[in-house]
């Protein structure tokens, strides 16, 4: 499962795929081949067409003020925002901290009694603390009551994230799932499958609503190419649990 889940879309992403096709055009002396993979890299390099995919995954970039969010039983944070370094104890920020920040938000603004974050831990980084339970230690030092908080077993996937979350609270229980915009459609149908009633809360958003076209958007970037991946692996992860059965 984690080989299929994590692994074998690296060579279906832009990257992985045109070095296949390079390698392939060079071995097999095919300039056509060659050709094609270098077509493919530029292509998702763009900028105007990273910023397409992942305003496809994304929905409508606008971010749904706290005070309008309805209230719920629990507010529930998913894993994916540190970075677990030599010297900071509770690891450093990644680019979406602002999961852990709409958490805290809802909760000040009483939108639910209940924090939960995720015991988020790939399993090839075993001796590594759970995210989640540095994420409830930052918490606290926030002035959230350890009470308030509660935390899910080791999971090392979103669909994990939901299944535990249901172990956890229970069936027919009220969330406001707060992730990444980009990965709300699949994170809010996992969970809606385990009974949840899902208010959904889109943070960390990646694409430009307001974005000009210029020269600049036809030219290759590095930073447009992450962005791709990003959508393109957003979607090939939820033809997986399409294929498996665990989305509708």
């Amino acid at each position: 499962m984690l080989f299929v889940n994590k692994i074998l879309p690296l060579f279906l992403l832009p990257l992985g795929f045109s070095l296949l096709c390079l390698m392939g055009g060079f071995v097999l002396r095919k300039r056509l081949l060659f050709w094609y993979g270098v077509l493919v890299l530029w292509m998702f390099s763009m900028p105007v067409v990273s910023n397409t995919l992942m305003r496809f995954v994304e929905g409508p970039a606008r971010r749904v003020p706290v005070p309008g969010v309805e209230k719920a039983d629990a507010i529930v944070v998913l894993s994916g925002m540190l970075h677990q370094i030599e010297g900071a104890p509770l690891g450093e920020w990644g680019d979406a901290v602002d999961r852990f920040e709409g958490g805290i938000d809802l909760f000040k603004a009483g939108k639910a009694p209940v924090l939960v974050f995720t015991r988020g831990q790939t399993p090839w980084h075993p001796y590594r603390v759970p995210e989640g339970e540095l994420l409830a230690k930052r918490a606290v030092l926030l002035g959230v009551p350890q009470k308030s908080i509660r935390l899910t077993e080791r999971v090392g996937n979103t669909a994990e994230e939901a299944v535990a979350a249901g172990k956890l609270l229970g069936g027919r229980t009220t969330i406001i799932l707060v992730t990444s915009a980009y990965h709300m459609p699949r994170a809010l149908l996992l969970f809606e499958k385990e009974g949840f009633k899902v208010v959904p809360y889109r943070v960390d958003y990646h694409s430009d609503d307001i974005a000009q076209l210029t020269v600049l958007s036809y030219l290759p970037s590095g930073g447009a190419l992450a962005q791709s991946e990003m959508a393109l692996r957003e979607m090939i992860g939820w033809v997986y649990y399409w294929c498996r059965g665990l989305v509708r």
